[in-house]
């Protein structure tokens, strides 16, 4: 399942840090304890992933202001259940303080989810990173996009964490040997001539490690089974997705327009 659940905010112009993912995930975290406890779920953090919180906003030294009455954060899971446990969370009390903002739970939508071919097309809303704690390297080094070693981390990860998720064995595994990124070179070179950047540097902080690394963030066409494309759709693509990294949507594509109402969370209980 992919959702956009909607806040209204009660304090127009509060702010939040440029890259605030840690926040959500910080607090999607603390929501899904009981989840995990409960199921005894292996590996929770492998199913899902969240963008950025949507809105209109101004920028400051302080960060983004959001100006707009609504806002969004977009998030997705391949396993539905755990989402649903999710809404139920933020819908159980009106009100969460999240830095400066003050957010309202108010509906939710579901994206009507495309068809998986062999070949997508992607946008990075999150940066992407392609190197964790696994990789004995520095997590800062640039890597072009355009080179085989970038296509190269991502499979070793997507791979990785395919296996570890549960839903695929090593034989399935086995047969998902075909990945391959290939960045438009055009908007790269756009993007380096007006001396803008596509590769930053973030902090980030898993199991008591910390760390800085490089997440990039351009448009791409990636070559892989459709069962990998719906993986890495729902669950992201790389390093860190459960911190809010490699959160990727359709190219051309304006998924407010491909949404529907969703309210199954509310009828569905956690056995």
């Amino acid at each position: 399942m992919r959702v956009r659940i909607i806040f209204g905010l009660r304090n127009r112009g509060g702010a939040l840090p440029f890259y605030h993912q840690y926040l959500f995930s910080d607090l999607i975290e603390t929501l899904l304890d009981d989840y995990v406890s409960a199921r005894a779920v292996e590996n929770t953090k492998l199913l899902y992933n969240f963008s950025g919180l949507k809105g209109q906003t101004r920028i400051s030294r302080k960060g983004l202001h959001y100006c707009s009455r609504r806002v969004t954060l977009v998030f997705s899971t391949i396993e539905r259940e755990l989402g649903n446990h999710l809404l139920r969370k933020i819908f159980s009390q009106p009100l969460w303080q999240v830095g400066e903002l003050e957010l309202e739970p108010e509906s939710v939508e579901e994206e009507v989810m495309p068809e998986f071919s062999e070949m997508m097309k992607f946008v990075c809303i999150a940066p992407l990173v392609i190197a964790g704690f696994n990789v004995y390297r520095d997590l800062k080094e640039f890597i072009l996009p355009t080179t085989d070693k970038f296509s190269d981390l991502l499979y070793e990860s997507t791979m990785t964490r395919m296996e570890g998720s549960g839903y695929f064995t090593p034989a399935q595994i086995a047969e998902f040997y075909r990945f391959q990124v290939v960045p438009d070179r055009r908007y790269l070179d756009r993007v380096q001539q007006s001396d803008k950047k596509f590769a930053r540097i973030y902090s980030v902080s898993d199991d008591g490690k910390q760390a800085e690394v490089r997440g990039y963030t351009f448009p791409f066409v990636l070559y892989a089974a459709p069962e990998v494309q719906r993986f890495i759709f729902f669950s992201g693509l790389g390093e860190f997705t459960q911190q809010g990294f490699g959160m990727l949507d359709l190219a051309h594509s304006d998924p407010t327009q491909r949404t529907i109402e969703y309210r199954d969370y509310i009828e569905t209980s956690v056995q």
